[in-house]
């Protein structure tokens, strides 16, 4: 059946706002509304691939692009999105395949430049690709580009040489000296034709070093994926070898596009993850990708001295350190290995695997307690990653009083039976299934209690520490406070380090109206969580300090920590935001503008969403106003006005700032960008209200009067045009300036008015007077 046209249309209307907003989310379920109702349309399915590769959903928006090419195969951009999209899969073959047809079909639309990009593209993956070489060799002599045909048709000697055909050599050598006969590389291949040696083979260009490390992590995998699974650290080790790959195809993609993405460092100065500068950065692309390079060729101990130099060149991530701390277990050197993985274990993606890493690390160096520790660590968050989201904070709250008797436990051979156990549980293909058979086994509990898989390997009775604090709960919700902390000192005695009883002290100390003791409480107790590696219990903390000292930076600074340690970006910017915010309000604006940068920053080198780029600027620029810093808010708001072209506040900006330092061809030419931007929009009546309200605040800019003029006439309202270029001329002229008033007259000769004769007349007049 026909789709309806209205529902179509209000349903692409909500994604392109969405869209412009960057609220990607919003704008695919938008997209994905309108393509039911015409499943086959064309410009829904790339609107919808590019907001499902803007959520980093790669797999989806690839598909979603070959759908769209094979709808409409004369579209270059859907043909050059696959390209792209099977670069970033590690589908090498495919892209290239693909980029070779975007390029044919921009020649086709005379869009010779996009033709190239896509060809030199290709050959930056596979420098011997002939038909690429062959394609850029022919473009390249009809432009009249000699030297460049002149590499071509060499290159493609160099490939045909080495698959035998020497007459084919020979010709394409000739082809060369016909372009340029004294060429020293031409003659250089003649001589070596001559004495029949090899050509040079082609040099690979810039940009290809990220897709190939991308498809030989791919390839790491495949063998992999054959299982039913993966165990936890084989699948750690896949996060952390794809997202390594992920970010040396970001930073190594020498593409237009690519290039914009990565115009914000340009105003972001600091160190940490990829922004840094750009030596260091070359560093550690340079190091990664022989890193990825070597590990796809089973020398592990060269991929981790190669990490290592990465870490040196000041690159640090979660997925660098738990590779490296792998790899390090692997070579058996343990404290090296153990320093890692502490880092890594912070992070959500990496800390099941690294506490089964450092269990495994300390079992062998035969310290069985602390071992323990580490596999019922990771127990716990196996346990509470595979029940229902709503009872994962209160299974992992279970396992507090089982740690803390298994810190008292002195026999030996319990804890090697506990540290057997977890590990048989846990490191093997179908560990998520068999937890579940496991929990399946367990007694049926009564209401909406569940009980921690612990409880079946371990044997240890902790339940006296939890009557205890249900007794102090008890006389809490009875308002005896001082009989309840009584208790709770009481219970401490036996269950020191069981950091939920010290929370519940907090949540007493809050109740009597101590709250800066319950602020001490709490930041100990969060450190103790931080130490020991459980991010989660300790952002919480440091969450209920802020509420009850919202100026307490310290807190904020030690939480925005533990969220970024965990991967929360986007809770870390909006904690960095109203970080931020308390040091505007207490007029320390050096330090909230770092801080927004940070922020930035952080949006810049993770998976946060990219709709803070907007917002975070925006408060930047506003801090550079009031420091009367214009140059730098120029530059910022230069990076508004590309990721928001709409952004009329930030092109209002641009172009006053630019008058208030005296550039006013700089500010004219922002005008005329963005006027032309909204005529292309069909968004007439915005860019005449845009003008019409500069030219009140900026009555003395000519140039802005003659440029609404300009616009009313385009529009067809001439008779507003004309009087306003009339009464600027007379103004010109009892200024004395004579040649400004002329070349208003010409314009509005240009526009072709009823009496034009009029104004021919007065034009040279003027000119002969």
């Amino acid at each position: 059946m026909p789709g309806q046209d209205d529902v179509f249309q209000k349903a692409m209307n909500e994604g392109h706002s969405a869209a412009w907003d960057q609220e990607w989310q919003k704008a695919a379920v938008a997209y994905r509304r309108a393509l039911e109702e015409f499943p086959d349309h064309a410009k829904v399915l790339n609107s919808l691939g590019l907001a499902l590769y803007q959520l980093n959903q790669v797999d989806e928006a690839l598909q979603i692009y070959k759908r769209a090419v094979e709808i409409s195969p004369d579209d270059p951009v859907s043909m050059e999105k696959v390209a792209q999209l099977s670069e970033r899969v590690g589908d090498l073959k495919a892209a290239m395949d693909f980029r070779i047809k975007a390029g044919d079909l921009y020649l086709k639309q005379r869009d010779t430049e996009k033709a190239l990009e896509n060809w030199v593209h290709v050959t930056s993956i596979n420098p011997e690709n002939a038909i690429a070489h062959s394609r850029l060799a022919q473009v390249h002599e009809r432009l009249g580009h000699a030297q460049q045909a002149v590499t071509e048709y060499l290159a493609i000697a160099s490939i045909i040489q080495r698959a035998g055909n020497m007459e084919k050599t020979q010709e394409m050598v000739q082809k060369a000296l016909s372009l340029l006969p004294n060429s020293p590389e031409v003659k250089q291949a003649q001589t070596l034709l001559k004495n029949g040696q090899l050509l040079p083979k082609p040099i690979r260009g810039k940009g290809g070093t990220g897709p190939i490390r991308m498809a030989q992590v791919m390839q790491l995998q495949k063998p992999q994926k054959t299982a039913s699974g993966l165990d936890p650290i084989a699948e750690s080790r896949q996060k952390a070898l794809t997202q390594l790959a992920e970010l040396l195809f970001e930073y190594s993609d020498e593409s237009p596009a690519a290039q914009e993405r990565r115009g914000l460092s340009a105003i972001m100065k600091g160190t940490g993850g990829m922004s840094m500068q750009n030596a260091e950065q070359t560093k550690v692309i340079l190091h990664l990708g022989q890193a990825i390079d070597s590990q796809s060729k089973g020398n592990e101990a060269q991929a981790a001295e190669e990490m290592e130099g990465a870490l040196s060149a000041g690159f640090k991530h979660p997925a660098l350190f738990f590779n490296l701390g792998l790899l390090r277990f692997k070579g058996e050197r343990y404290e090296t290995a153990q320093r890692f993985l502490q880092n890594a274990v912070k992070h959500t993606d990496y800390a099941l695997g690294s506490r089964l890493l450092l269990g495994q690390m300390l079992m062998k160096k035969s310290n069985v307690s602390e071992a323990a520790l580490e596999y019922l660590e990771a127990l716990k968050l196996a346990d509470s990653q595979t029940v229902s989201e709503e009872y994962a904070d209160d299974v992992s709250q279970q396992y507090e009083p089982l740690v803390e008797a298994l810190q008292n436990q002195k026999d030996e051979n319990a804890l090697r039976k506990i540290c057997d156990n977890v590990h048989g549980l846990l490191l093997r293909p179908d560990w998520r299934e068999q937890m579940q058979k496991t929990r399946d086994q367990m007694p049926k509990q009564e209401g909406d209690y569940i009980a921690p898989l612990a409880e079946v390997i371990l044997q240890a009775q902790s339940s006296s520490v939890l009557e205890s604090m249900n007794r102090i709960n008890q006389l809490a919700r009875m308002g005896s406070l001082r009989s309840a902390m009584d208790e709770a000192y009481e219970a401490i005695q036996s269950a020191p380090t069981y950091l939920p009883l010290h929370t519940l002290m907090g949540d007493l100390l809050v109740q009597e109206g101590r709250s800066s003791d319950a602020i001490m409480k709490f930041g100990v107790v969060a450190q103790s969580y931080s130490v020991r590696g459980e991010v989660q219990q300790a952002a919480k903390l440091l969450r209920r300090i802020i509420q009850i000292s919202p100026m307490d930076l310290g807190a904020r600074t030690r939480l925005i920590d533990q969220l970024v340690a965990r991967g929360q970006l986007d809770d870390a910017i909006q904690e960095y935001l109203e970080l931020a915010g308390i040091y505007y309000r207490l007029a320390e604006l050096d330090m909230a503008r770092k801080t927004y940068t940070t922020a930035l920053r952080l949006v810049q080198q993770g998976n946060a969403s990219r709709e803070w780029n907007v917002h975070i600027l925006q408060r930047m620029a506003d801090i550079d106003m009031q420091r009367l810093d214009w140059k730098q808010a120029v530059r910022v708001y230069e990076q508004i006005r590309t990721l928001a072209p709409d952004d009329d506040s930030a092109r209002k900006q641009l172009i006053e700032l630019n008058l208030r330092m005296g550039q006013a061809d700089k500010a004219f030419n922002e005008l005329d960008g963005y006027i032309s931007h909204l005529e292309s929009q069909n968004k007439t009546e915005l860019a005449h209200g845009f003008l019409e309200e500069l030219v009140r605040e900026h009555p003395e800019q000519e140039m802005l009067k003659r440029t609404l003029a300009a616009l009313l006439a385009r529009t067809g309202r001439m008779n507003e045009a004309i009087p306003m270029l009339d009464a600027l001329g007379e103004s010109l002229l009892e200024k004395g300036d004579k040649s400004g008033a002329m070349e208003v007259i010409n314009q509005i000769v240009l526009m072709n008015p009823p009496n034009v004769e009029d104004y021919r007349q007065l034009l040279n007049q003027m000119r002969n007077g």
